[in-house]
């Protein structure tokens, strides 16, 4: 229901115990330019998609396969709310490489700033560049706090990655219960931190701007109304923010109401690496590709993950399509490769859950378009569901590591005329 499937999460459960602890020897820094037979394969982001990715290339032994990631761990974002509540610590929400990455993936600890297309380099910001045959393209997304929200910028907290969730949680902690705490932002990322802080017995208020988890059909937005009303959070769902200020907010019908801290989870941006690379995006920056995943302006970068858009292929920003879109990603390559024409990219959606804080979730079902049906869970079952997918997603990257090929995925039928996509910030 959410990055794998249900195959993935039962196998997860049974293996879980023999897979803590698991260590490799591949995460380490090479020689940049060593001299190499086979194309060299550059992935840019080290994320669910990156990793993946990388992993499955290995399909092909022949291939030089270099993991660019500006971190030297992996963070997990869909732990992210957990560790700014005060619910994780930071150990449990990042992962070392060394137990993720197979034998052939070179890491290179960097920031990458520029795609030079035409030499075929990722220049990094410091270190050599890095050449390529091929480049995927696998950045992640990040915070977006609108410029348009007076003070959003220097008094709100975003917390879509590792260092704003940290910061956040030192400011947390420092808080009298009583204070208030405002959640800007009512998707799937608003609900699961205003959860979280709920069950640490925080005063929080939740500003929907127009209504609650938007993506999720009217009977699930009742039972996540009906558990956040029953655990003290104040749920405005009609109210904007349309300013924030360093002890309060300001709602668009002019009232100021106290916030010793304010959340900003209003939505996603991702890097613009893409756009400074000269390449063509959408919008919020996202790489246009084709129906391969393919960049519609060169055929050697391939896209994954929260920070690419297909023409063929509406896609949720979401930890849902990392998987699917990194293997397709993958395997476009090594048909490239080949001299062979890739397979399109095709995936249907079967549903997505909230978290409502650590022992309750409601789980979304949905048409393979995403569409929402009328049919959820909510309680326990879907917590337990969710609790195993979090980790279910490390398994995997673990599998492909050790077998490049194993992931799958619901692909469903392809649709002549995609159903339009929910807004990156309403889903995650």
């Amino acid at each position: 229901m959410a990055c794998v499937t249900l195959k993935v999460v039962l196998s997860h459960l049974r293996r879980d115990r023999d897979l803590k602890g698991m260590t490799g020897h591949n995460a380490r820094t090479p020689e940049i330019g060593r001299d190499t037979r086979g194309p060299k394969v550059v992935v840019i982001g080290g994320g669910y998609a990156g990793t993946l990715a990388a992993n499955r290339l290995q399909r092909r032994a022949d291939v030089d396969i270099t993991l660019v990631n500006a971190r030297p761990t992996m963070v997990q974002r869909l732990q992210l709310h957990r560790l700014a509540a005060g619910t994780a610590d930071a150990d449990e929400v990042t992962a070392d490489y060394r137990g993720l990455l197979g034998e052939r993936v070179r890491l290179v600890v960097g920031e990458a700033t520029r795609i030079d297309t035409a030499a075929r380099r990722v220049q990094l910001r410091s270190g050599a560049p890095l050449e390529y045959d091929y480049l995927i393209y696998a950045v992640g997304s990040t915070s977006a706090v609108p410029e348009s929200v007076p003070g959003a910028a220097e008094f709100a907290y975003p917390m879509a990655d590792f260092e704003s969730a940290q910061r956040l949680r030192a400011v947390v902690d420092e808080l009298p219960a009583q204070a208030w705490i405002t959640v800007v932002g009512a998707g799937l990322t608003g609900i699961e931190i205003a959860a979280e802080l709920a069950e640490q017995d925080r005063t929080v208020s939740l500003v929907c701007g127009g209504r609650l988890a938007p993506a999720f059909g009217e009977p699930a937005r009742r039972s996540i109304a009906a558990w956040l009303t029953a655990h003290h959070v104040a749920v405005l769902e009609d109210d904007s923010v349309v300013e924030v200020r360093p002890d309060a907010v300001v709602f668009a019908d002019g009232a100021v109401r106290p916030s010793a801290v304010t959340v900003w989870a209003g939505g996603f941006g991702v890097p613009q690496l893409a756009a400074a690379s000269g390449l063509s995006t959408d919008a919020l920056g996202r790489l246009r590709t084709d129906d391969t995943l393919t960049s519609v302006d060169d055929d050697r970068i391939v896209g994954a993950g929260d920070a690419v858009t297909s023409s063929a292929t509406p896609l949720r920003m979401s930890c849902y399509a990392a998987a699917p879109t990194a293997a397709t990603a993958a395997d476009t390559v090594l048909s490239r490769l080949d001299g062979a024409e890739p397979a399109p990219f095709a995936l249907a959606y079967v549903g997505s859950t909230v978290g409502l804080g650590r022992r309750a979730a409601v789980a979304q079902f949905t048409r393979a378009d995403d569409s929402p049906l009328r049919a959820h869970l909510r309680g326990r079952i879907p917590a337990l569901i969710k609790d195993a997918v979090v980790k279910g997603t490390l398994w995997s990257i673990r599998r492909e590591a050790r077998k490049p090929g194993a992931t799958i995925w619901y692909r469903g039928r392809r649709s002549a005329a995609p159903a339009p996509v929910p807004e990156p910030e309403t889903v995650r």
